[in-house]
């Protein structure tokens, strides 16, 4: 104990006790809809603070990155080890418009795919879709045995792995470039891409599990609301009723206020 103090001395603080006020209590919830890439469009809630002063709730929202599984997305268990993210773009009322932002696999699923005695690929290229979206896709393929094979390992020589990653560029470019955003995310889930990968490659050296485990958006084009509620299944119409001839009258000038 220091000198000069005394334990009998309790410093009492202005006003007592602090009143505890829960943080939710000033929090409103959003619903999250997703494209109508997927198959469930209501996909979840997201809080935040009300808007008070200066600070603006659909500020805080826009911007937000969601991440769900695709289990969730298109009610596919066999699919389940797709993270997809997204993107909040707009919000009308309490709904929150997304779009797609990227898509990984889970860690579990990719440690499951390396195995001894084989030579695991890997190739990241910048394509640009049609709409404007800068994406870099990553890819990732494995040999496999070829028929009445013998030997126990499966290795690739140095020369076979640069020709079958020059291929996968080849696919990957060549699939991205002549389609929409939209259509690049539904050739994900049903492995498009890797399968044709798995064709071009077949005579340097067999392959499988070829996947595209990893998609990126580097560079969005200019903001549209008109496309993204297109995507939401939605439409923007600013135009009001027609009125028919005679139907409207000016209204009278007043004399007194």
């Amino acid at each position: 104990m220091a000198v000069g103090k005394s334990k009998k001395v309790v410093k009492t603080g202005k006003g007592g006790k602090k009143k505890v006020v829960d943080p939710f209590s000033r929090k409103d919830w959003f619903d999250i809809r997703a494209p109508n890439m997927f198959e469930s469009q209501t996909i979840g809630k997201t809080c935040v603070n009300r808007s008070t002063g200066m600070k603006n709730a659909n500020d805080s929202l826009k911007g937000r990155i969601v991440e769900f599984s695709v289990g969730d997305l298109n009610k596919d268990e066999e699919n389940a080890f797709r993270k997809i993210k997204l993107r909040v773009d707009e919000i009308q009322g309490k709904k929150c418009l997304t779009n797609f932002h990227g898509m990984e696999f889970t860690s579990d699923k990719l440690r499951s795919l390396v195995r001894k005695w084989q030579t695991l690929i890997e190739a990241h290229v910048d394509v640009k879709t049609t709409d404007g979206y800068l994406v870099r896709l990553f890819c990732i393929a494995f040999t496999k045995r070829r028929p009445n094979q013998v030997k126990k390992t499966t290795y690739a020589g140095a020369g076979q792995i640069r020709e079958i990653r020059k291929k996968m560029f080849e696919v990957m470019i060549r699939e991205a470039t002549s389609c929409d955003l939209k259509a690049l995310v539904a050739k994900f889930i049903p492995e498009v891409i890797g399968r044709e990968i798995e064709k071009a490659a077949a005579f340097i050296f067999p392959l499988q599990n070829v996947y595209i485990r990893k998609a990126k958006i580097l560079k969005s084009p200019k903001f549209d609301l008109e496309k993204l509620l297109e995507l939401h299944g939605e439409s923007l119409d600013e135009t009001g009723a027609k009125i028919a001839k005679g139907e409207f009258k000016e209204p009278e000038i007043q004399t007194e206020v």
